[in-house]
């Protein structure tokens, strides 16, 4: 799909998910939208999906960061990353000069992680089944805070041993502007908007697939202010990692 193609598609199905959403607060709730964008295949945007849960889900952020301070990690060659990051999980990715790995222990303190909320976990298996991606168990969640101006640059998520489970990525406070690419650094990127509680699933024949996210504007969430979080759950580990495309 061409960007013109696909932003003309996603203004379609936002308007509908908008609409969705108005006559539910009308009734005084909010229940995750269907709204579906597909970016490719095994790759969708879910809209609004994670809406009725973001203040669970905030809740149990600010769990992690209090326990696991985020910070900007070292990347190989110098420099520092512009997003802060810090996980929750058996397993926490980390970065330094030294090059990116999982680790049971958070290096800033010796000790492990914090364990994954149960609130990440419901949405994660949610999300992952609605995109068609059965029995997904995170064993790891990167949560990256962005400020305005940060930014994460083209990288694909290859650091994990099996690569049959999906990844699930839940948008939270400012809106961005996700990058998807291809098999390459080189391939064409097209730009996908993303709003507070949508939920990126991407797994199967798009899983190694490069992705980014452009620098984040300036504006003020009413919940998280100036502040875009995104939680990127994943399986980190080798084993029990069964899940398949259906």
């Amino acid at each position: 799909m061409t960007g013109a193609r696909y932003a003309a598609a996603v203004d379609t199905s936002r308007c509908r998910a908008d609409e969705t959403r108005n006559h539910q607060a009308l009734l005084g709730f909010v229940a995750p939208a269907t709204t579906r964008d597909e970016l490719a295949p095994g790759a969708v945007v879910l809209r609004g999906f994670a809406l009725a849960a973001a203040d669970d889900l905030i809740d149990a952020v600010e769990r992690v960061w209090a326990a696991a301070p985020p910070r900007h990690m070292s990347v190989p060659g110098g420099g520092t990353m512009s997003a802060a990051m810090t996980n929750c999980g058996a397993l926490g990715w980390v970065a330094d000069a030294s090059g990116y790995r999982y680790t049971a222990c958070d290096p800033a303190s010796g000790t492990p992680w914090p364990a994954l909320p149960d609130a990440f976990l419901r949405l994660a298996d949610d999300a992952a089944r609605a995109a068609g991606f059965d029995g997904f168990l995170p064993d790891a969640c990167l949560v990256n805070r962005y400020a305005p101006g940060a930014r994460m640059g083209l990288h694909r998520d290859a650091d994990e041993p099996d690569g049959r489970a999906p990844i699930v990525s839940v948008s939270l406070g400012l809106p961005a502007t996700f990058l998807w690419g291809g098999a390459t650094r080189r391939d064409p990127v097209v730009r996908v908007p993303l709003e507070h509680g949508d939920v990126l699933v991407f797994g199967g024949p798009s899983r190694r697939t490069y992705h980014g996210v452009a620098a984040v504007r300036e504006g003020v969430h009413p919940r998280l202010g100036a502040v875009r979080v995104n939680l990127t759950l994943r399986r980190a580990s080798a084993a029990d990692a069964q899940t398949m495309r259906r």
